[in-house]
């Protein structure tokens, strides 16, 4: 390849890379403008018609007991505080990675991160053994669960979902992609954590405009999960895997695997509140 032709795919990876930032902090901004109109007025919130259609996504899925939930002006979050970690974590490697370039990396991890993110989900797998455990005041309990702690354990396994999902997604969709690890370092690891981290903190802070763009967040992570699954079952059975060139190509497939996860959603829930009464936990728990 000749200078000149390098240097045209600097400028065109930097110019993608700013207009992705440029449409990121448009989204986060008028988001935040929502936020921060819908906790104006704290009455309001436990009303809010986004987080109204958020509850009943989430509770497809979480259990969504109250006391093991993280609250806005004295609202349930959509999801619980594991689950809210866990989704969260699996929106934030989407974003990273798609604002990092690398929607068509279709490698997964190496060995080594493999078996870090495989450690991350079986922390969380014990931390959720040792919280089960005390809906049973006879069974012996290692320490007391905290919501920051669902939060946390919950996160470190939404990362590993989001690094093992995205590869595969992009070697169901794309024509030509790059046979690359998404990751291929502790080195990027440790960002994705930093990232993790942050919004971690971020949530605990408790400022309710925050808590309300997180909370969505953590939702749409979860729509993310189940839309990435449908493409990558739909698209391999009915023959239409590897055919997308442009990004105008994933339109329509990941478009109409995104509505079918909100039915999905919206019919398992539908479910549970016939069959308990109610989407914010379980009658007797």
């Amino acid at each position: 390849m000749t200078a000149g032709k390098k240097a045209s795919n600097r400028r065109w990876v930097r110019r993608g890379l700013s207009n992705r930032w440029t449409g990121l902090i448009v989204i986060v901004g008028v988001v935040l403008m929502m936020a921060f109109y819908a906790v104006t007025d704290p009455t309001a919130v436990p009303h809010d018609h986004l987080l109204d259609g958020a509850d009943w996504m989430g509770a497809a899925l979480c259990h969504r007991i109250t006391e093991r939930s993280f609250m806005i002006y004295g609202r349930q979050f959509p999801l619980c505080a594991r689950c809210t970690g866990m989704y969260l974590g699996v929106f934030l490697v989407f974003m990273t990675l798609l604002l990092a370039g690398r929607a068509r990396w279709s490698e997964l991890p190496r060995l080594p991160i493999l078996l870090a993110l495989i450690g991350f989900i079986g922390i969380m797998g014990l931390d959720g053994v040792n919280s089960y455990t005390h809906f049973f005041p006879e069974f012996p309990h290692v320490y007391e669960p905290r919501n920051w702690l669902r939060l946390l354990t919950g996160i470190g396994a939404g990362l590993a979902m989001g690094l093992f999902l995205f590869p595969v997604l992009a070697q169901t969709v794309w024509a030509q992609g790059w046979r690359r690890p998404i990751i291929g370092s502790f080195r990027e690891l440790a960002g994705l954590v930093l990232v993790a981290g942050t919004a971690v903190l971020l949530l605990l802070s408790n400022q309710p405009p925050l808590n309300y763009v997180l909370a969505l967040a953590s939702v749409t992570g979860q729509l993310l999960v189940l839309m990435g699954i449908n493409a990558v079952l739909l698209l391999v059975l009915l023959r239409r895997d590897g055919q997308a060139n442009r990004w105008r190509d994933t339109a329509v497939p990941l478009t109409i695997c995104m509505i079918i996860a909100i039915g999905q959603l919206a019919i398992l829930t539908f479910i549970r509140l016939q069959a308990f009464g109610t989407i914010a936990g379980f009658p007797g728990l």
